[in-house]
């Protein structure tokens, strides 16, 4: 591999904990964080140019370690060095193999170093790699699971920003959840709601909140991830019964997940996360599930603009996303990075970004 021939070619790699403190606890029906506890991944290609990945994952999903999760991301971007930036698909196919889909958000950190990189080397934006369909999507933002009050108060906030549309956390207790929904409808008034239970909810529980939310006039756009994971058919009931559109996250991890949900009419929308099983399996996704007539929505983790830009590029690269969930960034105290960030409106606006994901570490 010749020294001018090949500028693409990876000669450094390094894995660095990427910590930064939430300015309030984001707090879901599985647990809250106040710590953003993530991996950062810089790669130098030969020419100089570096790129930028950012990992975020969850206790639930096997992680607890942050010193396990750099060795591990140390050790599987070993096999990159050497190689040449220009056949990604190929080393994210090689990342695959070397980490277990668990480890799905290292392999969309080192997946997102790698498009980083050459994107910034090529001088084109990201989003081209996924298409270049679009120019910007608009997030919505994120109530969380506080008193209504407090949900008031943050709706405010949310409309103030000139965003259109809230996503409202619920799954703990349905008497609380109605309030805080209805604390922020009437804090919002011409928002679009919809609401998100991250598995908190049997079915019924689920029905019966759309029941007492119709009965205010309250017509939600769709409901995420009403009941567990693993019921299909609890899924099923709830778009059936409850008339109301599902998007199926912790559901839809791969594209037989996607078939299998299509199959049982159990989603209506694909949640899509780069943390998931990585930039790979999210390609592998969205081309499932619409081929299958599902809509798309594109979310995240705890993330910073580093790796939700990086989703922003990927939805509107696609395009045709029906629900873009990447508000994460607004909760760090301070920005850890620098560059492309959620703009008036909840944009992102990619029209601007000339090579890259357009972020970096600050």
């Amino acid at each position: 591999m010749g020294s001018r021939r090949f500028p693409t070619e990876i000669v450094d790699l390094q894995a660095e904990p990427f910590n930064a403190p939430l300015n309030e606890p984001f707090t879901i029906a599985t647990g809250s964080k106040s710590e953003a506890r993530n991996v950062l991944i810089r790669l130098k290609l030969k020419s100089g140019v570096v790129g930028y990945g950012e990992g975020a994952g969850s206790a639930a999903a096997g992680r607890a370690d942050q010193e396990a999760d750099l060795r591990r991301a140390r050790a599987a971007g070993g096999a990159l060095l050497g190689k040449d930036a220009r056949s990604w698909r190929r080393l994210l196919e090689g990342v695959d193999r070397e980490l277990e889909p668990r480890w799905g958000f290292l392999r969309a950190a080192l997946g997102m170093a790698v498009l980083d990189a050459l994107a910034r080397q090529l001088r084109v934006p990201l989003r081209l790699f996924f298409g270049g369909a679009e120019e910007r999507v608009a997030s919505d933002v994120t109530v969380t699971i506080v008193p209504p009050s407090k949900a008031a108060s943050d709706a405010r906030r949310i409309a103030a920003m000139g965003v259109k549309t809230i996503k409202i956390k619920v799954g703990v207790d349905l008497d609380e959840d109605l309030d805080r929904v209805l604390a922020v409808k009437s804090a919002a008034p011409k928002a679009k709601l919809f609401v998100d239970a991250n598995q908190g909810y049997s079915p019924r529980e689920a029905i019966e909140l759309i029941r007492r939310l119709r009965k205010r006039r309250i017509e939600p756009l769709l409901f995420e991830q009403p009941v567990a994971k693993d019921d299909l058919k609890g899924l099923s009931d709830v778009a059936r019964l409850a008339r109301v559109p599902v998007a199926a996250d912790e559901s839809a991890q791969e594209p037989g997940d996607v078939a299998n949900l299509a199959r049982m009419r159990a989603a209506q929308v694909v949640n899509i996360k780069l943390m998931k099983r990585g930039i790979l399996a999210a390609c592998d996704v969205a081309a499932c599930a619409r081929g299958l007539g599902l809509d798309l929505m594109i979310g995240g983790m705890v993330e910073s603009s580093l790796a939700m830009g990086c989703a922003a590029h990927f939805a509107a690269g696609i395009g045709g996303f029906r629900i873009v969930d990447l508000d994460t960034p607004l909760w760090f105290k301070k920005s850890p990075t620098r560059g492309l960030s959620l703009g008036p409106g909840g944009v992102y606006e990619l029209s601007k970004v000339k090579a890259g994901i357009g972020a970096a570490p600050a």
